[in-house]
């Protein structure tokens, strides 16, 4: 899969296939990347090793404001 076809994935999809193909570098950083330029929600190093666990923050807060 080339960078220019995650670029096109929604975050949901984007997500979904890092979390089944853990060993595509190339899809993590475009997730990292885009979840980093959310706003209000910055990225550290550290935060890169829980990734996972982030993204399901991000999903329950969006839940909760609703």
């Amino acid at each position: 899969m080339s960078k220019s076809n995650f670029q096109t994935m929604s975050q949901t999809e984007l997500r979904a296939y890092v979390l089944s193909h853990r060993d595509d570098q190339e899809a993590f950083y475009a997730l990292s990347d885009r979840l980093r330029n959310l706003p209000g929600r910055k990225l550290s190093e550290e935060d890169l090793d829980r990734l996972p666990e982030i993204i399901q923050e991000i999903q329950q807060a969006k839940k909760e404001s609703t």
